[in-house]
């Protein structure tokens, strides 16, 4: 669990960077089918006795690769981290406090003055519309460094909100935050000084389970507003032929699974 300070604890951050970033890498089917296939032909090239063994390799390489790159394969994963995710905004409440999660935009196009907006970038818009249309008082925008010269993702989300309309004063930014535990813990004592009792979250439609989880694990009960909807529909999709696009998507989909599973097992998530 976390402290209570406002920062987690110094020994933490270490360790699970490291943990997410091995994980990262077994969870990607470029690696699984890229192993598979060298080891098995390393195999034949030597003349290995168990031949069968180093072409079931290369077979299990192969096929992998082209399954994760497959349509089907691909929004059947993004659907099923979906499924169920529905908004509980209530009608008619005015909320104290919407937390704005990061993850909206991306470090590798960014520029100091110039931030690059990812698909995630609908959390953005909608936050905005809560906080013009009344149903918002405050925002707290979350997320820390990008690394290099540029600034925090929150001060990056808190200067397109007061440059879309949102008067500063109801912008708040919590720019510590590099994963979605810290997001819950690092929110949590800036929403207990607002005395915010009515909070709503707003993310990804994928990202909503994980958040949801990680917000009750700090002893936060929040509404959620999912957006950014990725797969509601699989057979909407009109492409079967296997394409490379459909491998990172299907990485990506197989990282938030993986992802949740993690957060479960540390009792990140309640």
């Amino acid at each position: 669990m976390w402290a209570s300070s406002a920062h987690p604890a110094w020994y933490q951050r270490p360790v699970f960077f490291v943990l997410s970033k091995l994980l990262d890498v077994a969870i990607d089917p470029l690696w699984w089918s890229g192993v598979a296939t060298l080891t098995g032909v390393v195999l034949l090239a030597r003349g290995s006795s168990r031949r069968r063994r180093a072409l079931g390799l290369v077979g299990f390489g192969l096929s992998t690769l082209f399954l994760c790159c497959l349509p089907a394969v691909s929004n059947r994963l993004w659907a099923s981290l979906e499924r169920g995710v529905v908004s509980t905004v209530r009608e008619g409440v005015s909320y104290d406090a919407v937390v704005l999660l990061g993850g909206v935009v991306s470090p590798a196009g960014s520029l100091p003055d110039e931030p690059a907006w990812n698909e995630n970038v609908e959390r953005l818009l909608e936050v905005r519309r809560l906080l013009l249309s009344g149903q918002a008082k405050v925002a707290i925008v979350s997320g820390g460094k990008l690394g290099g010269e540029l600034r925090t993702e929150a001060q990056y989300l808190a200067e397109a909100l007061i440059a879309l309309g949102v008067p500063k004063e109801q912008v708040l930014v919590e720019p510590h935050a590099n994963n979605t535990r810290e997001n819950a813990s690092l929110s949590k004592p800036m929403l207990e000084a607002l005395g915010a009792r009515q909070v709503l979250l707003v993310t990804s439609a994928f990202h909503v389970p994980r958040s949801v989880g990680c917000f009750r694990a700090v002893g936060l009960e929040a509404d959620v507003l999912p957006v950014d909807y990725r797969m509601r529909d699989p057979s909407l999709d009109p492409h079967l032929a296997p394409r490379g696009e459909y491998l990172s998507q299907t990485t990506r989909a197989l990282r938030e699974w993986l992802g949740r599973a993690v957060y479960r097992v540390l009792g990140y998530t309640k």
